[in-house]
């Protein structure tokens, strides 16, 4: 099976401002989204615009926007951690089905700015979702930085942080670097 074309290409967005906890948004589940809506085709341009302009940023979900929604953006091109990259890409109600080789790293969040984190997290992963604008269908696999970043955007439209999912406060840093 072939990867599918999962490259962004909606319309121009609008820079959004980031949400960061303890905003409630970032704690609820969010719903699920008819991706044919055009303002869910919106909200997916909104999150791309929003990422692209945010210094270090490699994933941006609905909830981090102030919104209560299964959407999220990804774009792992060009980092020094990532092995497989399918572009910038927006997906809808994703859901893992296959997740394997777990193993830890460090993460960072707009939405959680002062502090990084241990994570433990699979390194390869399969993700059913769906297309904003099409509603087309796709499965994604994927390994590695970007694998880790999807699990990350997957975990904000479930109402999780990744302070949820660290090992203990050993495991929670200040943050050296902002963005």
């Amino acid at each position: 099976m072939s990867d599918p074309d999962l490259e962004w290409t909606g319309p121009e967005g609008r820079v959004l401002p980031v949400v960061t906890a303890p905003a409630g948004v970032l704690s609820t589940v969010g719903k699920e989204v008819d991706p044919t809506d055009p303002e869910i085709v919106r909200l997916a341009a909104d999150l791309v615009s929003t990422m692209r302009v945010s210094p270090g940023c490699v994933g941006l979900a609905a909830p981090q926007v102030g919104v209560s929604a299964q959407v999220f953006c990804v774009d792992v091109t060009g980092h020094p951690k990532a092995a497989t990259t399918h572009g910038t890409f927006v997906l809808c109600n994703a859901k893992i089905i296959e997740a394997s080789r777990w193993r830890p790293g460090r993460e960072g969040c707009m939405s959680v700015p002062d502090l990084t984190g241990d994570v433990k997290r699979a390194a390869r992963i399969v993700v059913e979702a769906v297309l904003p604008g099409t509603g087309e269908p796709v499965t994604v696999a994927t390994d590695a930085f970007e694998a880790r970043a999807l699990q990350h955007e997957i975990d904000h439209c479930g109402g999780k942080l990744f302070l949820d999912r660290v090992a203990g406060a050993h495991a929670i840093y200040q943050r050296k670097v902002y963005l």
